[in-house]
């Protein structure tokens, strides 16, 4: 008899690939599911349990709010008993806005917020003194002894260095039943139709009292009302002006600058908040960087005239209004629209660009007398400024974006708050400068910040910083000490973004949950990983159940139980092969328990490649924390870029290398980080960078459309006779659009029934039975196959078939040579697990014809991949570099770190700590490095096949 309390049973799973297995998972524990890619972890985790608690807690709502959520579809599964409620904690669920930051999503920085509005000083921007704000009674007194027995105004300001003639203001003064004002510092009687230089800034100030003061209790009095009067006139600002002085004193009930009057509205916490009006910079609306025209890519190049395209934006000359007003700029400054762009003067350049208004006169050639023109441009800048600003359509942005540069804000200086939000301090520093500090620096900032705050400070902010410091302390556990809490979430990695996500659900301490992970350890390094499942076990012993789908091989030995998913993948694979605690895998003859046991292993090689030797040498490159640094890449190698997160690989090889690769090879416009020269592109013929953005994830697109291959086999079925015969083009066999597909599901194969209030089902069409196809199409058959028949094909099945056909086989035989044989065709890529995706990725990369003189850069191409996965996908980049080419790997996995030709690693820490090269050289002379963290856990792998000596 099983206890529901203390496990999740499943009975019947058979989402996707799964065999109807049942499985026991014990709860308030660290359970590992592991298996082949493709095997079906992800299915189980994500498909199965996740979805059905998912499904649950929808079902808790009324009928009325599951109606505008729409229904969740039961997964294929008998019964899952013992479920909690569920939080799935998965790689693609960050916020892309660019309004979401590091700071935001973790929620710390809605603590510093409530912080700065609650416990900061300000101070005036004007001239760095402390703003001090008064209560009336505090004004009245400071009043009654700073002037006593003398004469003064009591003023109010109204108008503050502002243009205008301001008749209805003194109208509206007069009617108040005041009698005089102070005008730009002299005290004048209001008369009727008095009025000042509308074309002169001015400061206006009415003159509430005049009184001299003495010690009496009507004058108490009398000073109480006229305070009162001039507060409410001067927006909680007044003047006291001392007869025969110059200068007033300001006092105010907000925060003022007690020098120049300017004052602050009281803080609040949306006073930081660059998503909030009160707080944002006008300028950029918080998102701390502008798009600015770039007159570069609007004239490319020179050498070219207008009427040849010489202005990118109009392309060559046509007839249009546009045209006709630079024929217009033209006949003014007396040059042809055939001359080439350098010869034109720079101030008919300046109006093309900027616009301009201009009448003129010029003697007809033919007619023999003056005609008139007019110029009235608007220029091509401030036309691309507007369409970009204010067009609907998202395609003429995209053309407006192409002339234009992200640049950082020039008001607030790339800290999206306006400027009175950047002058409240704690320990001198603004909340925008605590942003900027990565994690470890704010850790340090906030440690002993409460002895250097005073009393009534610490009193209001006590709280909030024992709750900001224990959110950062779990940032830290979780390996994400490099980051910022300004970083943009759009720029995090999948395993940045889930820590991230984790960090979070850490802090709100929730008891009772179940939490599925899907690879946190993306993207870390192995110093990285121990904290990392530190904080899986702190979550687990405060009462949680936490479900890992996991490869790496610490996070497998750390876990109370573990579930093996195989044997293989696909078709072949969703089985329950083995399960129980990490040391039982011994008793068991699995791909995973050999690689974890030792028996099976990535070899390193016999020897290194000694390359082409011909290299590529990056001089000088300082972008984010990159220390000046100077890295050489030897061609015809496999080479392998290293070090913690955050140390500087993906600034030096994404942000860096690859945008001068591409510009140089491809025109490619993404401006690189800064750097100081590079030296032998001449050597290679082109780079292909496969990165980690995700393929078309709709139910439309498979792998036979994304890698094109799909493309290729519509071709070669319209070249079949009875095609040629009916007449069939290419869009026959497509079933995206009219004409071939069944018009009964629209090519999907399904049909929605929609239920109301029930889940939406999903059936088989009943015209075409699922083949997407309509009957004529079908008829069309190659080698006894119909086009529907090639989409249920596995990858496996496909080699052999189309052998004969050279642009289809090798696209197929690729995808089979990375480990993908066993997905069909037409599997829908929201099927596909985040490994597979990325794979087919690589694979359409990979199939494309390799030179032997190419440079291919992968980042972290190990990313959902079992040990056995790795060990087929090395073999495919062995090949390439065998071929002549040079790849280049940014990876943490040891098992491609070792098999590499060339290191070079990046450290010693990340961020601030980071941008330096640590070691380079082969795997045994890096791991030789004392210094270098990666040397420390390279040593480990290399001593199992051979020592390395003169450690």
């Amino acid at each position: 008899m099983v206890n529901y309390e203390e496990n999740i049973e499943v009975k019947g799973a058979r989402v996707h690939n799964l065999k109807n297995i049942d499985v026991t998972i014990p709860r308030e524990k660290l359970v590992v599911i592991t298996g082949l890619s493709g095997s079906g972890k992800s299915s189980l985790a994500f498909d199965t349990i996740y979805a059905e608690g998912q499904r649950r807690y929808i079902e808790t709502f009324s009928a009325y709010a599951r109606q505008f959520l729409g229904g969740l579809e039961r997964p294929d599964v008998d019964k899952i008993d013992g479920l909690s409620p569920v939080i799935a904690i998965e790689q693609k669920t960050t916020s892309k806005s660019p309004r979401s930051t590091v700071g935001t999503i973790t929620e710390v920085y809605d603590f510093l917020r409530l912080l700065f509005a609650r416990g900061a000083d300000a101070y005036s921007y004007n001239t760095g003194e402390k703003m001090v704000s008064y209560s009336d009674e505090q004004i009245k007194e400071l009043i009654k002894t700073d002037y006593r027995h003398k004469k003064i105004n009591i003023l109010s300001p109204v108008i503050k260095s502002r243009k205008g003639h301001y008749r209805e203001l003194f109208e509206q003064i007069a009617k108040q039943g005041f009698v005089k004002v102070r005008v730009d510092g002299e005290i004048l009687d209001i008369v009727k139709g008095m009025k000042v230089d509308r074309y002169k800034t001015h400061d206006i100030e009415i003159v509430i009292d005049r009184l001299k003061m003495m010690d009496s209790p009507e004058m108490d009095k009398r000073l109480t009302e006229t305070i009162n009067t001039a507060m409410y006139s001067g927006e909680n600002v007044l003047m006291v002006l001392e007869e025969g002085e110059k200068v007033a004193r300001y006092f105010s009930r907000d925060l003022m600058c007690p020098t120049t009057g300017i004052s602050y509205p009281s803080p609040e916490p949306n006073t930081f908040s660059f998503n909030s009006p009160k707080g944002m910079c006008p300028n950029c609306n918080g998102l701390g960087h502008v798009y600015q025209v770039n007159e570069n890519k609007i004239f490319p190049d020179i050498k070219l005239s207008i009427a040849s395209g010489g202005i990118a934006p109009l392309g060559e000359y046509k007839k249009s209004w546009a045209f006709k007003q630079i024929e217009t700029i033209a006949q003014r400054y007396n040059f042809e629209l055939t001359d080439p762009i350098s010869k034109i003067p720079q101030e008919a350049l300046d109006i093309i660009l900027h616009g301009g208004k201009e009448s003129f006169e010029v003697n007809s050639k033919t007619l023999g007398v003056k005609r008139q023109y007019k110029i009235d441009y608007e220029g091509i800048s401030n036309f691309i400024k507007n369409q970009f600003e204010q067009a609907d359509s998202t395609s003429i942005k995209r053309w407006a974006k192409e002339y234009m540069d992200k640049t950082e804000c020039p008001t607030c200086n790339g800290s999206r708050l306006k400027i009175e939000s950047l002058y409240f301090k704690i320990d001198e520093k603004n909340i925008a400068d605590l942003s900027k500090m990565d994690i470890v620096e704010l850790a340090g900032f906030f440690k002993d910040l409460e002895e250097k705050l005073d009393g009534n400070q610490l009193k209001i902010a006590e709280e909030i910083i024992k709750e900001i410091k224990t959110r950062v302390q779990f940032l830290l556990d979780v390996g994400l000490d490099y980051l910022s809490l300004g970083r943009s979430s759009k720029s995090l990695s999948g395993g940045e973004a889930q820590r991230i996500r984790l960090a979070t659900q850490i802090g709100s301490q929730l008891v009772g949950v179940l939490y599925i992970l899907d690879e946190p350890s993306i993207g870390l390094h192995q110093r990285d990983n121990e904290r990392l499942i530190k904080s899986l076990l702190s979550l687990r012993d405060i009462g949680n159940s936490v479900i890992v789908v996991e490869h790496d091989k610490d996070m497998i030995e750390h876990a109370d139980h573990v579930i093996d998913i195989g044997p293989k993948a696909g078709k072949h694979g969703g089985e329950i092969i083995s399960e129980g605690k990490p040391g039982d895998l011994k008793n068991y003859s699995t791909l995973t328990a050999d690689y974890i046991t030792g028996k099976k292993q990535i070899e390193v090689p016999k020897k290194r490649r000694k390359g082409n030797g011909k290299s590529i040498k990056l001089s000088n490159c300082t972008g984010n924390n990159l220390k000046n640094i100077t890295a050489e890449f030897p061609l015809g190698k496999m080479i392998g870029v290293t070090g913690v997160s955050g140390s500087g690989k993906s600034t030096l090889v994404n942000e860096t290398l690859y945008p001068i690769m591409n510009a140089h090879y491809f025109n490619g416009v993404k401006k690189p980080m800064p750097y100081g020269k590079i030296t032998g592109l001449e050597h290679i013929d082109k780079v292909i960078d496969i990165n980690q953005s995700p393929i078309g994830r709709t139910p439309r697109s498979n792998p036979a459309t994304y890698t094109g291959v799909f493309s290729e086999i519509r071709t070669l079925f319209t070249k079949t006779p009875e095609a040629a015969i009916r007449g069939y083009k290419p869009g026959r066999f497509s079933f995206n659009v009219k004409g071939g597909r069944c018009e009964t599901c629209q090519g999907g194969g399904l049909k929605v029934i929609e239920m109301n209030f029930l889940p939406d089902v999903y059936v088989e069409c009943e015209t075409c039975y699922g083949k997407r196809f309509n009957r004529e199409t079908l008829e069309i058959r190659y080698k006894g196959k119909s086009i529907s028949d090639v989409l249920e094909m596995t990858i496996n099945e496909a080699v052999p078939f189309f052998e004969n056909i050279p642009k289809i086989y090798r696209k197929l035989k690729t995808i089979q040579d990375v480990g993908l044989g066993y997905i069909s065709l037409g599997q829908q890529s929201t099927t596909l697990s985040g490994g597979e995706a990325q794979r087919i990725k690589l694979a359409t990369e990979l199939s494309k014809r390799d030179t032997g003189n190419t440079f291919y850069i992968l980042d972290e191409p190990t990313t959902g991949l079992h040990f056995e996965d790795i060990r087929v996908l090395m073999e495919v980049l062995d090949r390439l570099v065998n071929k002549g080419n040079t790849v280049l790997v940014i990876e943490h996995n040891m098992d491609v770190i070792k098999i590499v030709d060339h290191i070079i690693d990046i450290g010693y820490e990340g961020g601030r700590g980071g941008g330096m090269i640590v070691a380079e050289g082969t795997p045994e002379k890096v791991a030789k490095d004392k210094k270098s963290y990666t040397a420390r856990f390279l040593r480990k792998e290399l001593d199992i096949i051979h020592p390395v000596t003169n450690n």
